[in-house]
């Protein structure tokens, strides 16, 4: 090898690989700072893209869940207020059996006419107030929103995948049916028992199709959660850093790194001994 005081080729190579070192540990104390082995593209274009997508996938799990759990809270409201008015049906069902009774005395109806009235009015009251965030299932005449279309899917661009609760009508087949009248003779009583067999035989169906509806809205909603559990694992299975490995990858390097910066120190001062040439 020459000597020459004007290139310095082992100086350049050690600095080379200084620099080399130096890339590494900045790519990977990066790691350690954001947990991220991918967080640009400019690190694994593929990788980053895919993730991208899946990111976007799963803003778009989180409106589904928000969707589906409104949606819960809708029917739940519903199912709890036509339970008690099932509850009160059969309490008026009671006392229509008692004023159907040949054997009653006047001022006993009209006790039990009363009661049976309040009952009625009771059933009124549950049906407009059977609403959450503006939505009221019991109610066809509601001036908010009477039925409930959940997204349970991302495959929102057709509109069409959507979890449906539909309006019972409770102040038709309920409030309507059993009328303003009330059972203040025997003949009426006995005319509103009929009545209201139809009535709870109605409410009975809805309880069901209520009941069947918040099992499936429930089933979604678990769907969902592991699906956005399963999404985020996947993301980090494509773009998280292995942290214990870029720990021992930064030991590594700074080991490398001394030793890189003593070889350049050795390497500068070789033109040096040159000058022992013409002592």
């Amino acid at each position: 090898m020459a000597f020459s005081v004007n290139t310095n080729a082992g100086a350049m190579a050690a600095l080379q690989s200084l620099n080399a070192t130096n890339g590494k540990m900045e790519t990977t104390q990066s790691r350690i700072n954001t947990g991220l082995a991918v967080g640009s593209t400019k690190d694994d274009s593929a990788k980053y893209t895919i993730a991208q997508t899946l990111r976007g996938d799963l803003g778009g799990l989180s409106a589904v869940s928000s969707s589906l759990n409104n949606a819960k809270s809708v029917t739940d409201t519903a199912i709890a207020g036509a339970e008690q008015i099932s509850d009160i049906l059969n309490q008026m069902k009671s006392k229509a059996y008692e004023a159907a009774d040949d054997g009653l005395e006047t001022d006993a109806r009209a006790a039990i006419d009363k009661d049976f009235t309040a009952l009625k009015e009771q059933i009124t009251t549950i049906i407009k107030s059977s609403e959450f965030n503006n939505t009221n299932l019991l109610d066809s005449t509601f001036t908010g929103t009477t039925s409930v279309a959940a997204l349970q899917s991302l495959k929102v661009a057709t509109g069409t995948d959507t979890l449906d609760v539909a309006n019972q009508a409770f102040d038709t087949s309920v409030d309507t049916a059993i009328g303003t009248g009330g059972i203040n003779s025997q003949a009426t009583a006995e005319a509103m028992v009929a009545t209201i067999d139809t009535v709870i035989s109605d409410v009975n169906t809805s309880l069901s199709d209520l009941g069947a509806a918040s099992r499936k809205i429930e089933g979604q909603l678990s769907f969902t959660s592991k699906l956005s559990d399963v999404v985020t694992t996947g993301i980090g299975n494509l773009v998280d850093a292995d942290l214990a490995k870029e720990s021992a990858n930064l030991q590594a390097l700074q080991v490398q790194q001394q030793l890189g910066v003593q070889a350049l120190s050795i390497a500068n001062q070789a033109p040096q001994t040159i000058l022992s040439l013409f002592r």
